[in-house]
């Protein structure tokens, strides 16, 4: 357990960078936004009240009230949470190929540590774990802070408060990042654990095979994915709805903990047995 926590430390240090940087920018490109967008409502609602002289009321009753789902809706704000996303999307596949890179080969030192090689495997994907999440806990910091921004800019008659939950919910892909309950986070970061298992199975094949190994990652990757919604294509076109939903979805998750365990044990013996540097 010591020898697989230091590799995540000394994993997560390497890519402790990339993490700022990406903090960074969320928390400069939303603030941001909410400044800009509200002074593009204050500035609509001083040009209508004032120079055209509609009554605020009236105002109020054409353009509403502004609130955060103005600023939700926005590139200012989904445009950072897409690029962390990306980000880490990047590192799945970097975290394996940096090792490669250079003369002085990094993986040669990494696979002769004293330690067994499914630590460096459990290593990087908690790696990339704990990067989802800390992304994911800065923006749940962010939005009370926002919303505060939001509230000192714009006046009371103008502004329509809305409560962190009801920000979340407001947007179904912020609401799968941000899940609402507990239940849906082992299931929406399960489902995300099963994918980059797969895909680093998938690495670590090309690592081994080389070109062959492109082919293998592909088919197995085709497999997993099969693997894992055939109840779902058996229930639709073959069992014509035989099972219940709460059974179909138990045996979904019966099927990603297979699919999770066979790519976690292929990996294993990948590394042990195949991996060439």
């Amino acid at each position: 357990m010591k020898k697989y926590l230091k590799l995540v430390n000394f994993e997560f240090n390497r890519v402790v960078k990339l993490f700022i940087v990406l903090l960074g920018i969320t928390l400069v490109v939303q603030v941001a936004g909410v400044i800009i967008k509200s002074k593009d409502y204050l500035n609509m609602a001083n040009e209508k009240i004032n120079e055209d002289l509609i009554p605020k009321a009236q105002f109020l009753t054409d353009y509403g009230q502004f609130s955060f789902l103005h600023i939700i809706r926005s590139l200012w704000f989904v445009g950072p949470i897409a690029l962390c996303a990306a980000g880490v999307a990047f590192y799945i596949f970097l975290i394996w190929y940096r090792d490669w890179v250079g003369k002085n080969i990094f993986v040669y030192r990494l696979l002769m540590l004293p330690t067994t090689r499914f630590n460096i495997f459990f290593a990087k994907i908690s790696n990339i774990l704990i990067m989802t999440l800390g992304l994911v806990a800065f923006q749940l910091i962010l939005l009370p802070l926002e919303a505060m921004v939001l509230k000192w800019m714009v006046p009371d008659e103008f502004r329509n408060d809305m409560g962190i939950e009801e920000m979340i919910t407001s947007i179904p892909e912020l609401n799968i990042i941000i899940p609402s309950s507990f239940v849906e986070l082992i299931l929406y970061y399960g489902a995300g654990l099963m994918a980059v298992s797969i895909l680093f199975t998938a690495i670590l094949m090309e690592r081994s095979f080389k070109w062959k190994g492109i082919i293998a990652g592909v088919i197995y990757s085709a497999i997993a994915v099969i693997v894992f919604i055939s109840p779902v294509l058996l229930q639709e076109f073959v069992l014509n709805s035989y099972f219940y939903p709460m059974e179909l979805f138990v045996i979904e998750i019966v099927m990603a903990v297979i699919v999770l365990a066979a790519s976690v044990w292929m990996s294993g013996f990948l590394l042990k047995k195949k991996v060439t540097v």
